[in-house]
């Protein structure tokens, strides 16, 4: 038996960007998976309340009631009994707690705490208390300690597990997840072949627009259009009048996969390519929904960035590019169309290296005893 988890009901397409809901949807057709954790965080929010308004008259620290030992208490709480055999595959690194009685545990995981913290910005400033924050990484490293494995969704999230938290990198491995959308008709393209690319459409996707950069997207837009490169940046993600305003902008707001599965389908195969130049981004699965629809992607070398698009998918700038140095690739596309379609046709043929289907193979590999995907051996092909 084997048990996925997360910060909310794994079995919900609404929690945490759909990604446990795809994972057990894959895992269960590959019989990797047999049931997910159905926890529900929202009634514990008048034991936030009376957490913080404790912490207040103790005059310590507001802030980080989710990693807090009586957060995660609470929360198993609402979990039954399971057998001493059943093994729990977590998305979150403080869950299920030590003193659980859960004997076997593994962890997916996107970033480590110490990673959000700092990437994020999440302590102080009426985030994370500091005081909570050190408490969490300790009480994590000792989550990873106990743990059978520590499987990430990327080399910078491997990284941070051996090199902030000491643990054995044959312990820790990297397997990508897959594009989150279902493996049936929805998914399957007609991949484009020529024709004119004018405007040019570059994608962009995301509610947090700031961290997510747009404005860098809106600065290569400036410079192709001055170079009088027909383009045209379509966002969605987040509603019109909450979003910067832009001539060449066009925003289509947000869009539910629940129910509009088939408009985000159209929404990304309308693009040539999409876009992510976060300024912070543990992983980008966006990246992965546009490759696994024949998208190719332009992406800043940022936090997991980089373990979402394999050669040959698009392009990788460095942290410290500048809208210019990412212009003039578009441009050379632009004006070489040819080019471009090749990009496009080499990105379509790939299409089931993103899918979950794949993801869960890989994750299957490893509890089989595999070290092909573990952080020593990848790492040294970096």
């Amino acid at each position: 038996m084997r048990i996925l988890t997360c910060l909310g009901d794994a079995t919900s397409i609404d929690t945490w960007s759909n990604t446990p809901f795809f994972l057990l949807e894959a895992g269960k057709s590959a019989r990797f998976l047999d049931d997910g954790w159905r926890l529900d965080t929202k009634v514990l929010r008048y034991h936030r309340l009376a957490w913080n308004a404790a912490r207040t008259m103790k005059r310590l620290e507001r802030g980080g009631f989710q990693y807090s030992p009586s957060f995660l208490r609470r929360l198993i709480e609402q979990v039954q009994p399971i057998d001493v055999e059943a093994e729990v595959l977590s998305h979150f690194p403080l869950f299920p707690p030590l003193e659980s009685g859960v004997r076997r545990t593994s962890f997916y995981i996107d970033a480590t705490l110490t990673q959000n913290f700092n990437d994020y910005g999440l302590v102080g400033r009426g985030g994370v208390g500091k005081e909570m924050a050190y408490d969490a990484v300790a009480r994590e490293r000792d989550q990873y300690e106990a743990a059978d494995r520590i499987v990430c969704m990327s080399r910078w999230a491997a990284r941070s597990v051996v090199e902030h938290y000491g643990i054995s990198k044959s312990k820790v491995h990297v397997v990508p997840p897959g594009a989150n959308l279902p493996a049936n008709e929805s998914t399957s393209f007609v991949a484009k072949s020529g024709g004119p690319v004018s405007p040019l459409r570059l994608g962009f996707i995301g509610k947090d627009w700031r961290r997510k950069n747009l404005q860098f997207l809106l600065q290569i837009a400036d410079v192709l259009h001055a170079r009088r490169v027909p383009v045209e940046i379509a966002a969605a993600g987040f509603e019109p009048d909450t979003g910067p305003r832009h001539h060449l902008l066009k925003v289509v707001g947000f869009i539910d996969k629940r129910h509009e599965l088939s408009t985000f389908v159209r929404f990304i195969q309308s693009c040539h390519f999409t876009c992510l130049f976060s300024n912070a981004e543990a992983f980008g699965l966006s990246n992965r929904e546009s490759l696994r629809l024949g998208i190719p992607v332009l992406a800043r070398d940022i936090g997991g960035i980089s373990d979402t698009m394999p050669n040959g998918c698009g392009h990788l700038f460095d942290a410290s590019a500048q809208p210019e140095d990412v212009a003039v690739t578009i441009e050379s596309y632009a004006r070489n169309l040819d080019r471009y379609w090749a990009l496009h046709s080499a990105v379509a043929a790939r299409s089931e290296e993103f899918t979950w289907a794949t993801a869960v193979g890989k994750l299957q590999a490893i509890w089989s005893g595999s070290d092909e995907y573990v952080y020593e051996r990848i790492n040294s092909y970096a």
